[in-house]
Parts: C-alpha cells; sequence; structure tokens
C-alpha cells in the first residue's frame, strides 16, 4: 500500500511506523548520522504536494533545512537542496559522486530556488552522496 494512503493528515504514523515501512538499512545510518554530526531531531511533517504527499521527516537546524525524508516501501527519498550558495562547490565535488547523482544533478532545473534534488537512496553509494550535499549545505557561510 502506498505511504501516503496508510497515514491520513490526522493520522500520523510513529518513527518505528517509518522504519519498518521503509525496511532499509540505509534509513537508519543516514538518521543516525544526521542526528549524531548535526545535534539534530527529525521532525514529522505532513505534505499535501502533489510530488509526494504524505508523512515525511524534516532535519533542519538553526532554522536551515539540512534534507527531507520520504518514506518509500524498501528504499526513501531524500531531498537535497542545491542553493547558489553551495552551487560551486557541489559542482567541483560532483565527479566524486555516483553515476547516479551526477545525472540526476546534471538533469535538474536549477531556478531561483536552487536545485531541489529528489535523491532515491537505494545503495551505500548514494548514501554516501547525500551525506556529502548535505555537508557542502551545512559548511556553506
Amino acid at each position: 500500500m502506498e505511504w501516503n494512503l496508510m497515514y491520513h493528515k490526522n493520522n500520523p504514523p510513529t518513527l518505528k511506523d517509518i522504519d519498518d515501512y521503509v525496511n532499509s538499512e540505509l534509513w537508519g545510518k543516514l538518521n543516525s548520522n544526521l542526528q549524531n554530526t548535526y545535534c539534530v531531531q527529525p521532525k514529522l511533517s505532513y505534505s499535501q504536494c502533489s510530488m509526494q504527499p504524505g508523512w515525511n521527516i524534516k532535519y533542519q537546524k538553526s532554522g536551515k533545512s539540512l534534507c527531507t525524508l520520504y518514506p518509500m516501501e524498501g528504499f526513501f527519498i531524500a531531498l537535497v537542496v542545491v542553493g547558489n550558495k553551495n552551487r560551486q562547490e557541489t559542482e567541483f565535488m560532483l565527479p566524486l559522486f555516483s553515476k547516479y547523482t551526477q545525472d540526476l544533478y546534471q538533469n535538474t532545473v536549477f531556478s531561483t530556488g536552487g536545485c531541489w534534488l529528489m535523491i532515491h537512496v537505494t545503495g551505500l553509494e548514494v548514501l554516501e552522496d547525500v551525506k556529502s550535499l548535505i555537508q557542502i549545505r551545512m559548511n556553506t557561510k
């Protein structure tokens, strides 16, 4: 069953419900990394966005978005925004990323709001890309 149909706006899932649904060690690894590295806690949020409706997890530090995680069955999507301030460093580091992440970046339109990467985290290499993109985002002054 699709995630957005399982938990309606007035029926939020627990973090365990999300863990069970995603059922991927990569999910736990990224959540632990974010909490330990940036001293942040997950924030459950409901989105009515037509692109990815339903409950998701947001991570923010000092009012700045690190990423938003969208539960999927067997994997998850990490939304990381590459803004103007970190575009140059991201493009410098791009050759070190997986082919998947390189292709996604090159095929995603860069607009005034930045480059909104909806990254399907299905393997360890892509997980490392997400962590690197978040690190670039957080180190940008």
